[in-house]
């Protein structure tokens, strides 16, 4: 005999089974992303250090300073009162305004020439091959020694110091762009040729991502070089910038005026470093994520 099974319908209550899920998503505990950073008390412990002792300096140097004949040597007080002048008067803003024309035109053609050649060496062993020596004849040649050559060709406007600065700057973006495409790891390369890649494909999914925090890095090193030789380049022109004016008040012997320009760049390379970390930490932030 067979023997038949009836189902048995069980009524479901959706509106109780939508307000349990509802109250055990409640009852389940949120995601928390743990900060891995210092304290924010301990984050402000070292920003007071920090200004603490900025402040200890510029008063020992105030102290210090006034003890010394200004002829060799300014105190804070006195570069203050300079740098009011020389604003006020709109030489620094002018002096300021020229120098940095030609230092971001000079690094953004550096920085075309150094990270497209740099892309090429580094993939290519043809064009690593044609261009090799050159690259390292120039750079362990002394730029500074055919500074009055390019004088020479260019005269003293702003294509020679375009052109120095571009040269001092040029080297640590090509040399660092190299070295990224060069450690690249080859299995990744390998695994692109594997899933048939073109050359494009590899170029720019693979190997550029991986090359960009060398890449960075070769700008940040560059924007230190392009400010050395806009300063190099202004003191043999002397024309215009703040390397005339170092120029200027140093033969006048007006320390403290000379003072003013010598920080005005020592500012200006900072930020641009900062302005060049920041853009690093957007175009490749996973190497940030260790620090």
């Amino acid at each position: 005999m067979s023997q038949s099974t009836t189902p048995i319908n069980i009524p479901i209550d959706r509106n109780n089974m939508s307000s349990r899920t509802e109250v055990a998503a409640h009852l389940q505990p949120e995601t928390q992303i743990e900060d891995i950073g210092p304290p924010p008390k301990q984050r402000a412990y070292l920003w007071i250090i920090r200004l603490c002792s900025v402040v200890a300096v510029i008063g020992l140097w105030e102290v210090l300073g006034r003890q010394v004949n200004p002829l060799f040597m300014s105190y804070p007080s006195a570069i203050a009162v300079a740098a009011a002048a020389m604003i006020g008067s709109g030489e620094l803003g002018t002096a300021l305004v020229s120098s940095l024309s030609t230092l971001i035109l000079s690094f953004v053609i550096a920085s075309v020439i150094g990270l497209g050649l740099g892309l090429l060496i580094g993939r290519y062993r043809a064009v690593e091959a044609a261009t090799d020596w050159l690259v390292n004849a120039l750079y362990s040649t002394p730029l500074v020694a055919v500074i009055p050559l390019v004088i020479l060709w260019f005269g003293l406007g702003n294509t020679a110091k375009i052109f120095i600065v571009t040269i001092l700057a040029v080297f640590p973006i090509l040399i660092n762009t190299i070295s990224g495409v060069r450690n690249v790891p080859s299995n990744l390369v390998d695994v692109g040729t594997a899933f048939a890649a073109n050359e494009y494909q590899v170029f720019t999914k693979i190997i550029l991502p991986a090359a960009l925090p060398y890449m960075m890095t070769g700008l940040r090193l560059g924007v230190g070089r392009a400010i050395i030789g806009m300063v190099v380049a202004e003191f043999f022109t002397a024309i215009t910038g703040l390397g005339a004016l170092i120029v200027k008040y140093g033969n006048q012997y007006d320390t403290a005026s000379m003072f003013v320009p010598i920080f005005v760049l020592m500012f200006l390379g900072v930020i641009l470093s900062l302005v060049v970390r920041s853009l690093e930490r957007w175009a490749a932030p996973w190497r940030f994520t260790e620090e």
